[in-house]
């Protein structure tokens, strides 16, 4: 017996990303948390034991203050996994009722967060102020529910990229751990 169709208000959407975004804004996930609390017990040097102190209190303030863990709130980027079953109620498209939810989330005046992302960024570069659009992703997969993964990709510290060609007989491996090892700290 196949699944049967279920009508999802796009409001519903619009809310699940503004939600979403307000709490990734303000808490780490317990295993990243049990985690860093874990290397901070181990970690025998002075300096980076003080360093993944500073994390550990600036989440909590963030958490029990509900204010953003970083300044940097992100460039979003929604996952989405659309039942092929569900059907959408609303006149809205899905990147639209996204969008929606984006700028909610950044316009919060609970806790407003720092739209940084600009319109026409090779030319005018004009701030959009409200954090839009966000990078959207659909995959249409069976079912009749609608599944939402957001990420707010910052771009500040955390981003060291590099690039390279390997040839087919490289160690995609041996070339990331040789990467890494040179990009340093930059928190």
């Amino acid at each position: 017996m196949g699944n049967r169709t279920r009508t999802i208000a796009g409001s519903d959407i619009t809310r699940s990303v503004a939600d979403a975004l307000q709490y990734i804004s303000y808490y780490h996930p317990p295993d990243y948390i049990r985690s860093l609390s874990h290397a901070y017990t181990r970690e025998q040097s002075p300096p980076a034991k003080n360093a993944i102190g500073q994390i550990l209190l600036n989440s909590r303030m963030a958490a029990f203050g509900r204010r953003p863990i970083c300044q940097d709130t992100g460039l979003v980027v929604v996952f989405a996994k659309v039942g092929m079953d569900a059907r959408i109620k609303s006149t809205a498209s899905f990147a639209d009722l996204v969008n929606e939810g984006v700028r909610q989330a950044y316009h919060n005046p609970d806790n407003p967060l720092r739209a940084s992302i600009v319109a026409d960024p090779l030319a005018r570069r004009v701030n959009t102020r409200d954090n839009t659009p966000a990078v959207v992703h659909v995959d249409l997969v069976q079912g009749n529910q609608i599944e939402l993964t957001i990420a707010a990709k910052g771009g500040g510290s955390e981003n060291k990229a590099r690039f390279t060609t390997l040839n087919p007989s490289a160690s995609v491996s041996d070339w990331v751990v040789n990467t890494v090892s040179t990009l340093g700290s930059g928190w």
